[in-house]
C-alpha cells in the first residue's frame, strides 16, 4: 500500500556535490524538485562528521574557486562560504616544503630532472590539441621523457591526489586534459563548517521550490513505454510513490540500472555499465595532533611514498573545525591497483607507515577515521577517461555525478559540470510548466 502517492516536476536520487547542484539549478528554474538520499546528512562522498569535537570529512575537502562550482551558487543565489588557505598548495620532497605557486611545472621539475623542457614542451602540445590518443597509461607516457624516481613518484601522487587512482592506471590523455584545460585546482578553499557545509547552503536553494527528504531511500524506478514515469520511495519505513517525468540520478550508473531494472535499459546501455565502468579507490586519514605536522596551511603533494600521495592542513585556514589547540589534518592515500582488489588492511599499514617516515613527531598525533573508499562506496564511481554518457536511453532519465563526467576532468568540480550539462539540456527541451503542488 503507498502512502503520499503525488506528482512533481523532478525527483533527484543522491544528494552528492552532483545532485545537489542538479536539484538546485532545477529548483531555480521553477521544476518543483524533490531530492532523496538514503542517508541522513547531505553530502554523499564528500559529506562532514563529528568524532570527538572535531568536524571531519568524509571524502573531499578541497572546493575550487571558479568555474561551473562556484557558479552553481551565484546562479541559484546562496552563498559559497569557502577560505582560501595562501599557500593553497606546495610540494613536500624529502622532508623540505616546494612552493611552486608562481613557478610552476616549470619551477618544480627543473629541480628534480634535466629533462625537464622535454616534459614541459608536451604540455605545451597538450594545451594545443596535441594529445595521446587514451591508451597509454600516464606513468607509460612519463617513461617516454624521463626516468627521474622523484618525478615518476610526484606524477604518481598527482594522479592518486586528483583521479583517485595510480599514474599506471590513468590514461595520459586525461591527466594531460585535466591539467591543461580543466581547472587543475590552481585556486580552492575549505569550508569552516566542514564540506556539508556548501551542501547546506545549496539545499536551502532547493527548498525554496521544493523539499529534500534525507533518510529516504529510492527502491524502483518506474518506466513506461520507454519513459520515465516515477519512483517509489521508503519514507519513514513506509512506500511512498512520486509520479514524475523526470528524475536525476546522482546514486550512480551501477544503481540506477539496479532501481529501473536491466530491461528497461537499451542492451548498450547495461553492456556499458557492467563492463566500463572503472571505480576508483582512496583511503582517507584523519588526524588530530597537539603538535604541529606541518606548517604548510594548504595541501601538501609528497615526493617518494609508498601509498600516501597528499595531506591538507585544516585547522590552519579553518580553526573551528578542531578543538581550541588541536590541530586538524586529513591525508590520502591511494592503494595498488586502485581500480581492481586489494588488501584493505595491508594498504592501511603501508599509508600509516608513510604518515610515520613523512613527520617524525605523528605518533604522538590522535587518528580520528580512517575510512577506505572502495566498491560501492568509491573515491571516484569511474575513473576519469572511463566515463559513461549522461543520457541512460530512458527518456526522462539522467545520470549525473563523477561516473558521467566530462573528458579529464575531476572532484567536486567535474559533478558539477555534469549537473549544468543535463540541467541545461533538460531545460531547453521543457515547456514552461505550471508550479507542482508542495507534497
Amino acid at each position: 500500500m503507498f502512502v503520499n502517492s503525488r506528482k512533481v516536476d523532478a525527483v533527484v536520487i543522491g544528494a552528492g556535490a552532483g545532485g545537489l547542484c542538479a536539484a538546485a539549478r532545477l529548483a531555480h528554474a521553477g521544476l518543483y524538485t524533490v531530492l532523496v538520499d538514503d542517508h541522513d546528512r547531505l553530502g554523499g562522498r564528500a559529506s562532514t562528521e563529528e568524532i570527538d569535537g572535531f568536524k571531519v570529512n568524509i571524502g573531499a575537502i578541497a572546493i575550487e574557486f571558479g568555474g561551473v562550482f562556484e557558479e552553481t551558487f551565484h546562479t541559484v543565489g546562496v552563498p559559497l562560504n569557502i577560505r582560501a588557505p595562501e599557500p593553497a598548495s606546495s610540494f613536500f620532497i624529502d622532508g623540505r616544503l616546494i612552493d611552486v605557486g608562481r613557478g610552476g611545472w616549470s619551477l618544480l621539475l627543473g629541480q628534480l630532472t634535466k629533462q625537464a623542457s622535454r616534459i614541459l614542451e608536451k604540455f605545451a602540445d597538450a594545451r594545443s590539441g596535441n594529445l595521446p590518443d587514451g591508451r597509454q597509461s600516464t606513468e607509460d607516457w612519463l617513461k617516454g621523457y624521463t626516468s627521474n624516481a622523484t618525478v615518476h613518484a610526484l606524477f604518481r601522487n598527482l594522479c592518486a591526489a586528483i583521479f583517485a587512482c595510480n599514474a599506471a592506471e590513468l590514461p595520459a590523455r586525461a591527466f594531460l586534459t585535466y591539467f591543461t584545460s580543466k581547472g587543475a585546482f590552481k585556486k580552492f578553499g575549505f569550508c569552516p563548517e566542514g564540506t556539508i557545509g556548501v551542501w547546506n547552503s545549496l539545499a536551502t536553494a532547493v527548498r525554496r521550490n521544493g523539499d529534500v527528504w534525507l533518510g529516504t531511500p529510492a527502491t524502483e524506478i518506474h518506466t513506461t513505454n520507454g519513459r520515465v514515469s516515477g519512483v517509489t520511495l521508503l519514507r519513514d519505513g513506509k512506500p511512498a510513490r512520486i509520479d514524475t517525468d523526470l528524475i536525476v540520478s546522482n546514486a550512480g550508473p551501477k544503481a540506477t540500472v539496479a532501481l529501473a531494472g536491466e530491461t528497461a535499459f537499451p542492451a548498450d546501455y547495461v553492456a556499458k555499465v557492467r563492463n566500463d565502468l572503472r571505480p576508483a579507490a582512496n583511503i582517507v586519514v584523519n588526524v588530530a595532533s597537539r603538535e604541529p605536522l606541518v606548517n604548510h596551511p594548504g595541501i601538501v603533494t609528497f615526493g617518494r611514498t609508498r601509498r600516501l600521495c597528499n595531506m591538507a592542513n585544516l585547522s590552519a585556514t579553518c580553526p573551528e573545525l578542531a578543538p581550541p589547540d588541536w590541530h586538524l589534518y586529513v591525508a590520502y592515500a591511494v592503494p595498488v591497483p586502485a581500480l581492481g582488489e586489494f588488501d584493505s588492511d595491508a594498504e592501511i599499514a603501508l599509508a600509516l607507515a608513510d604518515l610515520r617516515e613523512q613527520f617524525s613527531n605523528f605518533d604522538q598525533a590522535k587518528i580520528l577515521s580512517i575510512r577506505v573508499m572502495r566498491d560501492d562506496w568509491p573515491a571516484q564511481r569511474s575513473c576519469a577517461g572511463y566515463d559513461l554518457p549522461r543520457e541512460t536511453g530512458i527518456e526522462g532519465l539522467w545520470c549525473v555525478g563523477d561516473a558521467v563526467k566530462q573528458y579529464g576532468n575531476g572532484g567536486t568540480q567535474a559533478c558539477a559540470e555534469t549537473a549544468k550539462i543535463v540541467t541545461d539540456a533538460i531545460l531547453a527541451a521543457r515547456s514552461p510548466v505550471p508550479q507542482a503542488s508542495r507534497v
